[in-house]
């Protein structure tokens, strides 16, 4: 009987433990007081943060405001995840979000009713993001036209459909420390746009068992999750273009062998050319900084 009780006591402290690591967790309520929003600064945010790269529907090439109605597929070892609509209607959009929820779901990676996002969406990064571009974002994307395409479910089979056991992999890798000392301006910028905003890491660094990135060899390349090649280190050793060479790749997607971007990457070009030229030149900066 003892034993009985003594194990019934372990598994009610245990269930505990599980119950309070795995907890969604916000921002303090305030966070985001005497912060005024931007559209102007938030659209530089955009660029930034690559949101129209995922977010926009396959094989959108269409002209104008970008219509973020979601649908592109990211497979990975633990199923398949597709990109919700996050244009601002209100019904599959976030058009009824505020400041805060979009702060919640970047920087903790928690939804509005509370539910864990699983970290296919890069808040193991975002959590780096300054609050003042978290509103600022949110009133551009306000901007943007809506879309009344309903977000698809992701393809994720059990255990890892369990979402409450997200907040055990939080509980054990996000961390917001920065990952490479800077000590100017100019690097500190780029660190920011690649180690926060740009989330660059998510690719090209590659993930331990459990799928969080392993920075001890931040941004020493990767294996594409779609099992088709490699996502390339782009550190000194092996991205040996000049400063010149990068950023006129940022600006134009041309590379000094003559070619041209391609893939997923030619989204991400298309955004940093949005950039002002020195956050361009603040990444270059950072990556020939990289040990």
């Amino acid at each position: 009987m003892r034993i009985i009780s003594a194990l019934a006591i372990a598994a009610a402290a245990g269930a505990g433990v599980f119950l309070f690591i795995t907890r969604p967790t916000n921002l303090p309520a305030d966070a985001l007081d005497g912060l005024t929003a931007d559209a102007t600064r938030g659209e530089t945010a955009f660029y930034a943060a690559g949101c129209a790269s995922c977010h926009i529907a396959p094989g959108d090439e269409s002209e104008g405001p970008a219509v973020l109605s979601g649908g592109q597929s990211f497979p990975s070892d633990f199923g398949e995840f597709l990109a919700p609509n996050i244009s601002p209607d209100p019904s599959h959009g976030i058009g009824g979000w505020n400041a805060m929820d979009l702060a919640n779901a970047m920087i903790h990676g928690v939804s509005p009713n509370g539910q864990h996002y699983y970290p296919a969406f890069p808040y193991a990064t975002y959590t780096r993001v300054n609050l003042q571009d978290v509103v600022d974002l949110k009133a551009y994307l306000d901007t943007l036209p809506a879309s009344d395409t309903p977000s698809q479910p992701h393809n994720v089979s059990f255990p890892f459909n369990i979402r409450r056991s997200v907040g055990g992999w939080k509980w054990l890798f996000m961390d917001d420390a920065w990952i490479m000392p800077a000590n100017t301006p100019e690097l500190e910028r780029g660190r920011y746009l690649v180690e926060a905003m740009g989330h660059c890491g998510e690719c090209h660094t590659p993930r331990n068992a459990l799928g969080a990135m392993d920075t001890a060899q931040w941004l020493g390349g990767a294996p594409d999750p779609s099992g088709r090649g490699t996502i390339p280190d782009i550190t000194p050793d092996k991205l040996t273009w000049s400063e010149g060479d990068l950023n006129y790749y940022f600006e134009t997607g041309f590379t000094p062998d003559y070619d041209s971007v391609g893939g997923h990457m030619a989204h991400v070009v298309e955004n940093l050319s949005r950039l002002a030229p020195e956050d361009r030149a603040a990444i270059t900066t950072y990556l020939k900084a990289l040990p």
